[in-house]
């Protein structure tokens, strides 16, 4: 939780040799798919339902056929985690990442096509207009920029001040959405001259959505998910759970949103009534992509357990039983400890025991005390190494106070923050029993 990683080299390479010796698939008779070695980051399914490619904190994506349950394809090509995929018009596909650059793919093919470069820190997302001509790409460099697909220079956005963290076209396609941890919405014209409008907002914003008519639906880090109108004007919100929405999806016939969150629970809403419908369980760990497909019905889900799952978004129900890995639950003997369940989202990436092995982050165990950047077997980005941060207890309570972005430049973990001053206590408490052991 204190770092993600600039390259956690030998989990990359074991993942990628059993990637290339095994086909990655599922179990006859289970709709889950696995086959990355981390986080499932990003989530695009094809218009026919019959293809669905994944991004992972293992650094690749994986093309996938749903008919088969199986991996078709494993795109290795970032240095970092892959956060952002889209497919595109024609078979192709683009994926981008912590690395700052966008790799253009044809199926089959086991190099990109193009790669393209311009951003000067992670993207976070990507987006495609529906004529097949552009992408779009939101970045933590504060920018938006929107790439002709049959080449020539991209335009820039500029005008948020914090980590851009969605984008997303307007159905017409005459108008780009995009949200940022500024706490603000921008509505960017794609043609003319007119100004984007920026419409501020209560929370940080992590993801956003657009629906067949137009309306946006934003995600916010204090948990909600906040309706606008297609030209901006606020128009109802709604509390999908207590942690922040990471990502959100619209159905494609508009008649329900899905906001997961870094908490583990996924809220179905109903549009029309700005109803929470149905909720979906499961093993507790950060769902961190989400998205429909063509039947409006079924819901994909991607995990920090690392496995894309498939729902009835209609009953709330997994497709098939649910899979939960049987490893033991490491906060078990917290139980009932408020500062042991906020960290809970954060057990995917950070172990707390002496010699426990890193993770996507480094171990925290004896991080009291500790200069940033220096623990054991780690390899810390050169911006982290220059900071002159000891963690003490105030230090990582001022952490979640404002910010990673603020508090670490440089840090590639995700953007969040705490609000509460008693959950920030609790969790430094837990942390000072928890990691006591050098």
């Amino acid at each position: 939780m204190l770092h993600l990683r600039k390259k956690t080299r030998s989990a990359i390479l074991t993942c990628a040799a059993l990637l290339l010796i095994l086909p990655a698939a599922v179990s006859p008779g289970s709709a889950q798919l696995r086959g990355h070695g981390g986080p499932v980051r990003a989530l695009a399914i094809s218009p026919d339902g019959q293809t669905v490619l994944t991004g992972s904190f293992d650094s690749t994506a994986i093309r996938w056929s749903l008919a088969r349950n199986a991996a078709e394809q494993v795109l290795r090509f970032h240095a970092d985690s892959v956060n952002a995929v889209v497919l595109l018009k024609g078979g192709r596909a683009a994926t981008a990442g912590a690395d700052g650059r966008i790799a253009i793919w044809t199926a089959g093919k086991t190099e990109p096509d193009a790669v393209l470069e311009g951003h000067t820190a992670p993207i976070a997302a990507l987006a495609a207009s529906a004529d097949g001509a552009m992408l779009a790409s939101a970045s933590w460099d504060q920018t938006v920029r929107l790439w002709p697909l049959a080449g020539g220079t991209p335009r820039v956005l500029e005008g948020h001040t914090q980590n851009v963290n969605g984008v997303a076209f307007a159905p017409d396609g005459r108008a780009l959405v995009s949200v940022s941890y500024d706490q603000s919405v921008r509505i960017w014209p794609l043609s003319g001259a007119s100004a984007a409008t920026a419409v501020a907002m209560p929370s940080p914003l992590n993801a956003v959505a657009v629906g067949s008519d137009g309306e946006i639906a934003a995600g916010g880090a204090d948990g909600r998910v906040y309706f606008l109108t297609a030209n901006g004007a606020r128009d109802g919100e709604m509390a999908a759970g207590p942690r922040p929405v990471i990502s959100i999806a619209i159905s494609p016939d508009g008649t329900l949103a899905a906001a997961a969150g870094i908490g583990g629970s996924v809220a179905v809403i109903d549009r029309r009534t700005r109803a929470l419908a149905r909720t979906l369980v499961g093993p507790g760990l950060p769902v961190w992509s989400v998205a429909f497909l063509p039947d409006s019905r079924t819901l994909l889900t991607g995990g920090a357990d690392n496995i894309v799952r498939r729902w009835n978004a209609a009953t709330g129900e997994p497709v098939d039983s649910l899979l939960v890995e049987a490893a033991a639950d490491p906060l078990a003997a917290y139980a009932g400890d408020r500062g042991a369940e906020i960290f809970r989202a954060c057990v995917a990436c950070h172990t707390l025991g002496a010699g426990q092995a890193n993770r996507a982050g480094p171990t925290l165990a004896g991080i009291f005390g500790r200069r940033i950047a220096t623990a054991p077997g780690y390899d810390f980005s050169d911006a982290l190494k220059r900071l002159d941060i000891v963690w003490t207890p105030e230090t990582v309570a001022r952490l979640f106070e404002i910010g990673p972005a603020a508090y670490t430049p440089g840090t590639k973990m995700p953007e969040q923050r705490i609000g509460s001053e008693a959950d920030r206590a609790a969790l430094v408490k837990f942390l000072e029993r928890a990691t006591n052991h050098r």
